[in-house]
């Protein structure tokens, strides 16, 4: 806890102050927590943070990739779960970190805020008595009077430019402020009309580009937590020729935030007609996808006019507030099975997972109204199918589907369906199932192509009729989605202005001496820059020329000096 040390004007220490009461170190806390300091610290913090959310697959995009991790790392997977490595951006020390900055960023932009809105109100600071200590000074003598000379410095100071400045000009002669400042404290200032001073302000919007980047910032903080927190994230696949409605059951993988209703869901469905996958047959991209594209019909509310879409890869479809990518495609064979008794017990096309970049996917079939028993089937499918050297090996070697092949296993029993227990269409829940053996007692496998039957051991056959495509869409809400990007390119606009503007204060003072008059000229940079000497040198030019005064004519005198970046007089006498 801080502690007060109070020390004698000697140095010594009289000892150590009592601990600050909870009041003040409150204070103390919220002082830190709102420093700048403090504000980049938790922002490289959060950038580090957000590093796992890169590398390790997140629940909320890809659920499959978190379990494909999970069987390739089964020691280190499991730890990294209980940190939320694989939910990074609703983990609590993610967001923990998240509010902090949040915070500490408004903790920081309001009092500043507050001194900017006083400063835009205050006037040009008085000259310090003395202009030849400052870093850039410089001198000449005229024969004209102070006024005009207030007049040039005025017309040459507010000449062409883009930036706002603020000028006051206090002349003697007058008596008062010609632009604005204080009458009573130019009286009290210039206390002879042969007198005259004018105050220059400029590079006021270094401040408030420091203001709308930061300002930025927490819109981007904002925008993202609103949609983390109101928006939703949902894969379904969808087969050639079938239907998807958004509602929750329809979904395969489903995320949202800790806001978001479901009642909210926009009652919007479309139908797939056409799914179409081109790949490369040639040449170094061969087999590479060419191109995606999932054509059909949309409704964005039952009983609405029906609307053509043709979705791609990055061109989605918008609908009500909500986007639906095309984020992957794959192949669906229709599987016609007839049981023991003769019944058509299923006829439909079953989607297969690609595993890899040759399409080899992987697939389950569940038959739950076969007779005598329930059947299931697990197997592989391989779009163009190629033999090996082994023996009944087969391997796909190019992603069309130039070959089809389908190899099953066949299980028989309780597909544990009717326990209300959910299950994953994708995976064949073994538990309760028997798998059939040939006649040797090897594990029966049929293989099929396009029109083949297989008969199955304990009766009844399986038959390969035809072959779809699937598409696999993401749909997705984002509640203010813009507001990040609108407020990254006012922030980078804001980062311009404090890096390019250039707060700067200049005072010319003229005063008569017997026939002639002294201008001072002196300048100050609130930020240190080097080119302030040679901008007060052009600044002196431009000023002789406009009261005509001629190089030999500013020559020297007593108290005559040159500019200088050190504040150092240089005697030309």
């Amino acid at each position: 806890m801080p502690q007060r040390s109070d020390k004698t004007e000697t140095g010594g220490s009289r000892g150590t102050a009592p601990a600050l009461g909870r009041t003040e170190l409150m204070r103390w806390v919220w002082r830190q927590l709102t420093s700048m300091r403090t504000a980049l610290i938790l922002l490289m913090l959060l950038a580090i943070a957000a590093v796992p959310g890169s590398v390790v697959p997140q629940r909320g995009v890809d659920a499959r990739a978190v379990e494909a991790y999970f069987s390739r790392n089964p020691d280190l997977a499991p730890w990294l779960d209980r940190f939320g490595f694989f939910a990074v951006y609703t983990s609590p020390w993610f967001s923990a970190i998240y509010l902090l900055l949040m915070v500490s960023l408004i903790g920081c932009i309001v009092p500043r805020t507050g001194v900017y809105l006083r400063a835009l109100r205050a006037r040009p600071p008085k000259a310090p008595k003395r202009l030849e200590r400052l870093p850039a000074f410089g001198t000449f003598e005229t024969d004209a009077s102070p006024a005009e000379v207030s007049a040039a410095a005025r017309s040459v100071l507010a000449g062409p430019r883009v930036l706002p400045s603020r000028i006051d000009v206090v002349d003697g002669g007058a008596g008062g402020d010609v632009d604005g400042a204080d009458a009573s404290e130019a009286r009290s200032e210039v206390r002879s009309e042969a007198r005259s001073e004018v105050r220059v302000e400029k590079g006021y919007l270094r401040e408030l580009g420091n203001l709308i980047f930061h300002v930025s910032i927490v819109a981007v903080l904002v925008g993202v937590a609103v949609g983390a927190l109101f928006g939703y994230r949902g894969a379904a696949i969808v087969t050639q020729g079938d239907s998807f409605a958004n509602v929750l059951t329809q979904y395969d993988e489903f995320s949202s935030g800790a806001l978001f209703d479901p009642d909210d869901l926009p009652p919007f469905s479309l139908q797939l007609d056409q799914m179409e996958a081109r790949f490369w047959t040639d040449g170094p991209q061969r087999g590479a996808p060419r191109l995606f594209r999932a054509r059909g019909t949309y409704e964005e509310r039952p009983g609405a006019e029906a609307r053509d879409f043709d979705v791609q890869v990055n061109s989605p479809l918008a609908i009500d507030g909500t986007s639906v990518f095309l984020v992957g495609q794959g192949y669906a064979p229709v599987l016609r099975v007839t049981d023991a008794e003769g019944d058509v017990v299923f006829d439909d096309a079953v989607p297969f997972l690609p595993q890899d970049g040759t399409y080899t996917s992987n697939g389950v079939v569940q038959v739950p109204d076969a007779q005598p028993q329930q059947l299931g089937f697990q197997g592989f499918f391989l779009p163009t199918a190629v033999t090996t050297g082994e023996e009944d090996a087969s391997i796909s070697a190019f992603p069309g589907a130039v070959n089809p092949l389908v190899g099953l296993f066949v299980f028989e029993g309780d597909l544990g369906l009717d326990d209300g227990t959910p299950q994953s269409v994708y995976i064949l829940d073994k538990t309760n199932l028997t798998q059939l053996k040939d006649p040797d007692g090897e594990n029966f496998r049929v293989s099929l192509s396009p029109g083949q039957t297989a008969d199955l051991p304990n009766g009844g056959s399986i038959e390969f009729v035809d072959l779809v495509l699937f598409a696999r869409f993401q749909v997705a809400s984002t509640p203010l989605v813009q507001l990040p990007l609108v407020a990254i390119s006012i922030g980078i606009v804001g980062l311009v202005l404090s890096l390019l503007v250039r707060p700067r204060r200049t005072w010319v003072r003229s005063r008569r001496e017997g026939s002639r008059t002294v201008v001072e000229v002196a300048a100050l940079d609130r930020v240190p820059r080097d080119d302030l000497p040679d901008d007060l040198d052009d600044l002196l030019d431009r000023l002789r020329v406009a009261l005509g005064v001629e190089p030999d004519d500013a020559g020297p005198g007593p108290n005559s000096t040159e500019p200088n970046s050190s504040g150092q007089e240089k005697d030309r006498t």
